[in-house]
């Protein structure tokens, strides 16, 4: 019986995950996945997906792929199928037939991640789940110019996770940027790939530096001296969403960087 590939758009709030990497003793949105497709289909399915993740971490849009041997259903009822054996904290928004090679890791030209701060005395309790309360309002105008650093391709050594396995830290920034909006202050970023923890260690450090008074420049300094020690704080992982990802209209496995290991 031939196989089909099945490509998934999905959405997540991770506050109860500890991301989404399958793992022992820990509940994860891969396994969660895979255990609703093994229901479906009676056997083990493997679920894979562009990015892995960390504990905490929201999705509004993570992508994700499987094979089925399933002929009765059509790629854009699985969706249907899917949400019935799905906790309410994942639901799956799209489903449709892929190109038989398509790979929802290797595939993806960027990814896009929104890191969310509230800035006020008290957060609302319908925010505490989904941005980091800061009891200040930062300045815009030094966190931009901090954020023009990131632009293009960077070793991103001082931003990374001791842990990450990653040989090669280089990424390449499309863009960088902060906004208000609704009141929060919104950082935004679109890379090719992310080292492990990268998105909210740069939030942390940038909110760190403007808090500080310091110029601009010293994050730029910063990169270049490829030192962990001198990074600021991890932003909490609660104000973290990936918010999309972007494919070639091509499937190519010709990426430099490997693995993409999120946040």
């Amino acid at each position: 019986m031939s196989e089909r590939t099945i490509r998934l758009d999905l959405s997540y709030d991770g506050t109860d995950f500890s991301g989404w990497q399958r793992q022992r003793n820990a509940r994860s949105v891969q396994e969660e996945l895979e255990t609703a497709l093994a229901a479906l289909h009676g056997h083990p399915v493997e679920a894979i997906g562009a990015g892995r993740t960390d504990a905490g971490v929201h999705a509004r849009m993570q992508t994700a792929h499987f094979r089925t041997d399933l002929p009765s259903i059509p790629g854009d009822r699985f969706r249907l199928a899917l949400n019935r054996f799905l906790p309410r904290d994942i639901r799956i928004q799209e489903s449709r037939e892929a190109d038989p090679d398509f790979h929802a890791r290797y595939d993806a030209r960027l990814r896009s991640y929104r890191y969310f701060i509230e800035p006020s005395r008290e957060c609302p309790p319908w925010r505490a789940r989904y941005a980091w309360h800061l009891r200040r309002r930062p300045d815009l105008g030094s966190l931009n110019a901090m954020a023009s650093s990131l632009i293009g391709e960077t070793d991103f050594t001082a931003f990374s996770s001791a842990r990450d396995p990653a040989e090669n830290r280089y990424r390449y920034v499309y863009s960088a940027s902060w906004r208000y909006e609704d009141g929060q202050a919104v950082f935004e970023i679109s890379a090719n790939a992310f080292l492990w923890r990268m998105v909210r260690s740069l939030v942390g450090s940038m909110v760190e530096y403007e808090g500080e008074g310091r110029d601009p420049s010293w994050m730029r300094e910063v990169l270049e001296s490829r030192d962990r020690s001198r990074a600021g704080s991890t932003a909490p992982a609660c104000g973290l969403f990936l918010w999309n990802v972007e494919y070639y209209r091509q499937p190519t496995r010709s990426s430099r960087y490997g693995d993409d290991f999120s946040d």
